[in-house]
């Protein structure tokens, strides 16, 4: 009997050794990823795109690396140098680049992509393809990783009208393109939303969906731009400031913090843990999980389950969110959560979206 359990420990021992050594199911798999001008440390959705890839090297075994583009010709060229290096998966991050990434991907049908906040077919009547649009077709060999962003900046838009002190709250894009015009107008929905349940007259300061006019910086890097732009809105009296513009909104957050007269609601990560520098005025964030959409990608290549199209990330299955309170959770009336916590699961359910309350009188 002694004899036995030996042979069944040393069997035991030597499948736990073998497990350990076995190479993890990505072993060999390269993934890179091509950022916008933002840049891998953006706070933002580059950042976002990176942290899926690096859990894929954590799980998988895979190899991963990074190329930032620092002005727009980088962006064929870094897609370029993966394609020299023969990359498994090519994810290239933001609506600047879905020209660059439909030509490549085109020229390439056997090269997997994915493209963040951006999806095919992308032209219009009278769009010249390769130059205004990336494809008026499907392309079977990129996956659009798309997210329904303005249902979390619907419960943003109420948490911010719950919190004003003055009446007014505030937001600012960097480029006027539709994957940051989306935020602002669920914010705008939810102030909106606010309105009609308190019979209130909260004003959102820097978007009008009915005119699709708004503030915007015209870039995404210049904190000095978020801090004139904060002060403005704060001018006018915005006390809730939304700025859907990377980078740009760290100046935002740094006035807040120094004049204590505003709070921030971040955009894409949780700015309480990326900012951690600014967290006593962040409200909130408006989380896009490009990371999750990211490694989920990665995990499809690996089992053989890539498929081209569109997938889309929402509110029921926790690809967008709002972030928790953290430090301001107690400033949070109970009531303002609690019809929050309705709202999302009005939203999820489908019996409260977004475009109705914007069409609503």
């Amino acid at each position: 009997m002694k004899k036995l359990y030996a042979v069944i420990a040393i069997l035991l021992v030597a499948t736990m050794v073998l497990s350990a050594c076995a190479p993890k199911p990505g072993a060999g798999f390269l993934a890179g990823e091509v950022t916008d001008m933002g840049g891998i440390d953006d706070k933002s959705f580059n950042a976002s795109g990176w942290a899926g890839i690096q859990q894929a090297i954590t799980d998988f075994g895979i190899e991963g690396k990074y190329l930032e583009s620092q002005q727009q010709s980088d962006y064929a060229k870094n897609i370029q140098q993966f394609l020299d290096e023969d990359m498994d998966l090519i994810v290239t991050v933001g609506f600047m680049l879905g020209v660059d990434t439909a030509s490549a991907a085109k020229a390439n049908p056997n090269q997997k992509f994915a493209i963040v906040d951006y999806a095919y077919p992308d032209c219009w009547p009278g769009a010249v393809v390769g130059k205004d649009c990336g494809s008026d077709a499907d392309l079977p060999n990129v996956r659009g990783l798309t997210f329904q962003t303005d249902q979390a900046a619907f419960l943003a838009g109420y948490l911010a009208a719950g919190m004003t002190k003055t009446g007014k709250v505030g937001t600012y894009g960097g480029i006027p393109i539709p994957t940051v015009t989306i935020f602002m107008k669920g914010y705008e929905a939810g102030v909106k939303y606010y309105n009609q349940k308190h019979g209130t007259s909260v004003q959102v300061i820097g978007w009008d969906n009915a005119t699709a006019q708004g503030l915007f910086t015209n870039n995404f890097e210049s904190t000095d731009d978020g801090r004139r732009f904060a002060e403005s809105i704060m001018q006018e009296g915005g006390d809730v400031i939304l700025p859907v513009a990377g980078p740009v909104g760290l100046g935002s957050a740094a006035v807040c913090k120094e004049t204590g007269a505003c709070l921030i609601i971040g955009v894409d990560q949780d700015w309480y843990i990326s900012a951690p520098e600014y967290k006593e005025v962040v409200l909130s964030s408006v989380l896009k999980k490009i990371n999750v959409a990211v490694y989920n990608t990665i995990k499809d290549v690996i089992d053989g389950k890539f498929t081209g199209g569109v997938v889309t990330y929402t509110i029921a299955d926790g690809g967008v969110d709002l972030a928790p309170y953290h430090d301001l959770d107690s400033q949070v009336p109970a009531a303002l959560k609690a019809e929050i916590e309705q709202a999302k699961k009005d939203l999820i359910a489908g019996t409260l979206s977004v475009d109705a309350v914007l069409a609503a009188p």
